[in-house]
């Protein structure tokens, strides 16, 4: 087998997996946003950390469609030989790649600019907490369900702490703070909030696990960079022909 066959070989298999990938969770989306209910009921008992996927189905279609269109592209452009395709895949991978890198070195190099895009971030999460979770509005209701999942991954409440939900919407609805900062305890009160922030905790869980959040950014980015140089090495060779 040449090297060109071989690259063909390997592009079209990795493309392969992320365009079922893709279709799996394009799939599970249109699934749970038609039917929810035999979703719930089929994999409700056998998997129910699945049962998150209910309330995020619109954020699985498009993750799903990216994906999907990503492996089409390395896969249709690898077995046709698409120079067009090749150089779009690439692109997209590039501009992913760029953005990853600007972000790191924006954390790593200038905390003064990290500070003031973790205060918007954060002024943009406490007036969502504040205002619209635990709204009935379908869109951000699939927030509210994302916020629920992080403070109970991460074993914390509100992005500063509990104060975020202070006269909150939810607040003022229920008198009481959301049931997943305080566990199994009820009501839910400022007594029996032990938790802290999902900022203090988000930055302890890199502090305590940076190391492998490093090595799965940097495979990541080791992917990305692979998937670049195949596609511009069948783009050049394709040209060459």
């Amino acid at each position: 087998m040449s090297c060109f066959s071989f690259l063909k070989t390997m592009m079209f298999i990795f493309n392969g997996i992320i365009f079922l990938g893709g279709a799996a969770v394009l799939g599970i989306g249109i699934w749970v946003k038609v039917d929810g209910g035999s979703f719930l009921k089929i994999l409700g008992s056998a998997a129910p950390q699945l049962m998150q996927l209910v309330n995020v189905g619109y954020l699985c279609i498009a993750v799903g469609c990216f994906l999907i269109l990503m492996g089409f592209l390395g896969c249709c452009g690898a077995v046709k030989e698409s120079r067009c395709m090749l150089m779009l895949f690439f692109i997209i991978i590039l501009i992913i790649f760029i953005a990853e890198i600007a972000g790191a070195v924006v954390v790593l190099a200038f905390s003064s600019l990290s500070n003031i895009f973790i205060e918007y971030i954060g002024n943009v999460a406490v007036k969502f907490l504040r205002d619209d979770y635990g709204s009935s509005d379908k869109n951000k209701n699939e927030l509210t369900t994302v916020w629920n999942a992080t403070m109970k991954e991460f074993k914390c409440c509100g992005f500063n702490g509990f104060q975020d939900f202070n006269n909150s919407l939810y607040y003022q609805n229920n008198q009481e703070y959301p049931p997943v900062c305080c566990s199994d305890t009820r009501p839910c009160n400022a007594d029996n909030i032990k938790t802290k922030g999902c900022l203090k905790a988000f930055e302890s869980f890199l502090s305590e696990n940076g190391k492998i959040v490093g090595g799965v950014a940097l495979g990541i980015c080791g992917l990305e960079l692979a998937a670049m140089i195949v596609a511009l090495v069948l783009f050049c060779q394709i040209g060459d022909k």
